[in-house]
């Protein structure tokens, strides 16, 4: 909030000195059509030496930073026609640059229109329910566990899962997908979603400080908050470009012995497009990625990305949706797939560990009735066993059959260590193995495609999962198996992207142990904000929505964010030497160069919010 106040103040007192200036200019027109010169120019020059103060000290302040910038030649300029009696000339470039500041801070709130969004429309109240009660609460009142009523048009206050009823859900503002979705008893609410058209009520699942609306308003906070380093490639220009203008205002004077070929230079040579452009296109960009569900935290990492000639993926809910289903059945003896996937998920169903409900989801896509299993122990980390049908079951490890005396071959065993696999023994005696795999994205091949095309040099697999499944998942999707490291932990992942030969590098990520790696890139990319809140906040860049093809869309918003940065900053440099050589002659009076420059201000700033609209689309 004090942020927020604080950008308001400087708007309104750039909004301020333009009004001041400009009622100024119109007094001033006025005494001279009525024949009042003299009037005319003491109030222009009064206003214009005012005027300049502020600016005069906001440029001293900066030199004392160390930001060199190049507003000394807007003043250079005010000031020399001051001395020289060129008084309308004096608050044109005052007028020029007041202007040009105060449209600066307009473009930018324009641009983070899209991020600001998000903090405005963020939950303040629930509808709880305690007893027989429906109470109206504050939203940080509401715990973990309680019953929450959310009715059509209301946004979803904290992350719930549905109890009962069902309605359409817009989470656009989450995650950048523009069509509702529908959600039933079971599913899980984003907080910060708005309900459509249903009557719901549903079990809250984290505070408010916790759900996911707080983490994203963290995110946008810091996006908004930064500022965004390429201006210092703009301020890098500006001593050349400084250098160039004198020299050439001086060389205009000495050759024609007219001191006011000097003025008539320098007053074209102000140049706000170099100071404007630059930060109106990265802020434009940075509100277009957050329109596609891409929140990015500040402009070092908008100029990384777009330069990033390495990439490295994590492989288990990056490149893989980290869901694991069934992948075949091997059975033994008299028993069938049916009986061991039968066995498997009645002794599963009630268990929480991730290969229980692939087993549960096979079953009921084979139609298998279950039968009911009494006596149900479970081994944490090692697996089940119960009673059904007057038999023994046991599921589990390897390891854990042959504890309860289960021979399990030993060609098993060692399929087992290279893919993920459940054995399931019936009766005492070994009835089969559950094979499983990480489903591929449908997008990570073409995402792969994309980076490769389009200026990436290395692409890099680093996953804690074993060298055959990796080096599997690595051909499937394009990456080349000499860049695969397996069975990395996060020490080691950090190791791998230190030693990368081609920075800058880029890391895609999901999880808690990616985000040592993910701070550690260049730019760090944690993909879908649903998953680790760790990981969210550790990376550059969240996307929002759990599709990788998003880092597609991230990639090309940074590169053409970046590309009509420079252009704007080439054209702004440009149209300023040409004016400066056509009125090194003498033929223009200073009055029209001022405003010719106001024009070529338009121009660029206009050239540079072109980053806020999206480009055409590339294969």
């Amino acid at each position: 909030m004090r942020e927020r106040l604080g950008a308001i103040r400087g708007f309104v007192f750039r909004y301020k000195q333009f009004s001041f200036a400009a009622v100024m200019a119109v007094v001033g027109l006025g005494l001279q059509l009525a024949g009042l010169g003299v009037a005319a120019h003491w109030i222009l020059g009064l206003s214009a030496a005012i005027l300049t103060i502020p600016l005069l000290l906001e440029m001293v302040r900066d030199l004392r930073m160390g930001a060199y910038g190049v507003d000394i030649l807007a003043i250079t300029a005010i000031v020399t026609a001051l001395i020289m009696g060129e008084y309308w000339v004096g608050m044109v470039i005052v007028l020029m640059l007041t202007g040009g500041h105060a449209l600066e801070d307009f473009a930018e709130n324009r641009a983070k229109r899209e991020m600001s969004a998000l903090l405005n429309n963020a939950p303040h109240r629930a509808h709880i329910i305690r007893g027989q009660k429906e109470l109206n609460v504050p939203v940080s009142d509401v715990k973990p566990g309680d019953k929450i009523v959310i009715r059509p048009g209301e946004v979803v206050p904290v992350d719930a899962q549905i109890v009962d009823g069902h309605a359409h859900f817009d989470e656009s503002s989450l995650t950048g997908e523009s069509t509702p979705e529908e959600k039933g008893a079971g599913a899980e609410l984003l907080s910060g979603a708005v309900n459509l058209d249903g009557m719901i009520t549903a079990k809250a699942l984290r505070s408010a400080a916790d759900s996911q609306y707080e983490q994203i308003v963290k995110l946008v906070r810091q996006a908004a908050a930064s500022k965004a380093p390429f201006v210092r490639m703009a301020d890098r220009f500006a001593i050349p470009f400084t250098i160039v203008s004198f020299a050439i205002a001086a060389g205009a004077w000495l050759l024609s012995g007219d001191s006011l070929r000097f003025l008539q230079v320098m007053v074209v040579a102000t140049p706000c497009p170099l100071i404007l452009a630059a930060p109106i296109a990265i802020m434009s960009g940075m509100s277009r990625a957050s329109k596609a569900g891409i929140i990015v935290k500040n402009g070092t990492a908008l100029e990384r990305l777009a330069g990033a000639r390495s990439f490295a993926f994590d492989k288990t809910g990056t490149l893989t949706h980290g869901k694991l289903r069934v992948a075949r059945v091997t059975s033994y003896g008299d028993f069938d797939e049916t009986a061991v996937i039968g066995a498997a998920a009645a002794l599963e169903k009630a268990s929480n560990h991730i290969v229980a409900s692939a087993i549960v989801q096979r079953a009921e896509k084979m139609k298998v009735k279950l039968t009911k299993v009494k006596h149900v122990y479970e081994a944490a980390g090692q697996g089940l066993h119960g009673t059904a049908g007057g038999h023994r079951i046991h599921v589990g490890r390897a390891s854990f059959l042959t504890e309860q005396g289960i021979a399990v071959p030993a060609g098993a065993k060692a399929q087992s260590v290279k893919q993920t696999s459940t054995f399931v023994a019936i009766g005492g005696v070994l009835a089969g193995i559950i094979y499983f795999e990480d489903e591929i994205r449908s997008d990570s091949k073409s995402t792969i495609k994309y980076l490769f095309a389009h200026g990436v040099q290395d692409i890099f697999l680093i996953t804690g999962d074993n060298e055959a499944t990796a080096r599997t998942v690595a051909q499937a999707v394009g990456i080349p198996v000499r860049d695969v490291v397996a069975q990395a932990l996060p020490i080691d992942k950090l190791k791998v992207v230190e030693r990368v030969a081609n920075p800058p590098v880029a890391f895609v990520g999901d999880g808690v142990n990616d985000a040592p790696v993910l701070v550690a890139a260049d730019v760090g990319i944690a993909l879908g904000a649903k998953g680790s809140t760790a990981a969210s906040e550790s990376a550059d860049i969240v996307i929002m929505l759990d599709s990788l093809g998003k880092v597609v869309d991230a990639h090309r918003i940074a590169r053409r964010t970046f590309m009509i940065a420079r252009q704007s900053i080439l054209v702004g440099i440009g149209l300023s030497v040409v004016l400066m050589i056509v009125f090194a002659t003498g033929k223009f009076p200073p009055v029209l160069g001022a405003a010719v420059q106001e024009i070529v201000d338009v121009i660029v700033i206009f050239n540079a919010l072109r980053a806020h609209v999206a480009g055409h689309r590339q294969s």
